[in-house]
């Protein structure tokens, strides 16, 4: 028989109070405002098939726990749905705080390899899920034609998303991650 488990222990050295500041500048800026009354977490369709606690990591990043909140994989389960700002009686921009910390984890090197990965792919082909095979046979089969017309079929509008990317910034950012 096991007792109750002890309490995570918070060091002085864990905290990073400019932490918040720095998402609150980003945009985030009603996260100061959250109650933690849990209404996030109710209703993320996330939570509701993985561990992930939208108020946790709201919860960690206002107690300034930067590395933690920067390296955890619970960062990258948030399916940006909206529905925690839809339903939060502060009107926080949650989704918007995640997108941030996310942004910060991946400029310290943290991401998780599969998003890494669609990242390229988003960057190579303009899609995160280029169309493969499989998908050219199903809509040939569909009566569709093989090739939608999408970044897959113009080169032209390619380029335009890779320029849209590199000027705001997503290619650097992706790059310097692989570099890391």
């Amino acid at each position: 028989m096991t007792g109750p488990v002890a309490p995570e222990i918070i060091d002085d050295e864990d905290i990073n109070p400019e932490f918040v500041d720095a998402i609150v500048r980003a945009g985030a800026d009603r996260i100061r405002t959250c109650i933690q009354c849990g209404t996030c977490s109710s209703v993320c369709p996330s939570g509701r098939r993985t561990a992930f606690r939208t108020r946790e990591l709201i919860r960690k990043a206002l107690l300034g726990l930067k590395e933690e909140v920067l390296t955890s994989p619970d960062l990258w389960l948030c399916a940006t749905c909206l529905t925690c700002l839809e339903r939060c009686p502060r009107q926080i921009k949650v989704t918007d705080a995640i997108i941030i910390m996310r942004n910060m984890a991946v400029e310290e090197g943290y991401m998780l390899p599969q998003h890494r990965k669609a990242s390229r792919k988003l960057i190579k082909t303009g899609h995160a899920v280029p169309i493969d095979d499989a998908n050219r046979e199903m809509r040939r089969e569909l009566g569709l034609q093989e090739i939608p017309p999408t970044t897959h079929a113009s080169d032209k509008a390619l380029q335009q998303v890779q320029e849209i990317m590199r000027r705001t910034g997503f290619i650097d950012l992706i790059e310097k991650a692989e570099s890391e």
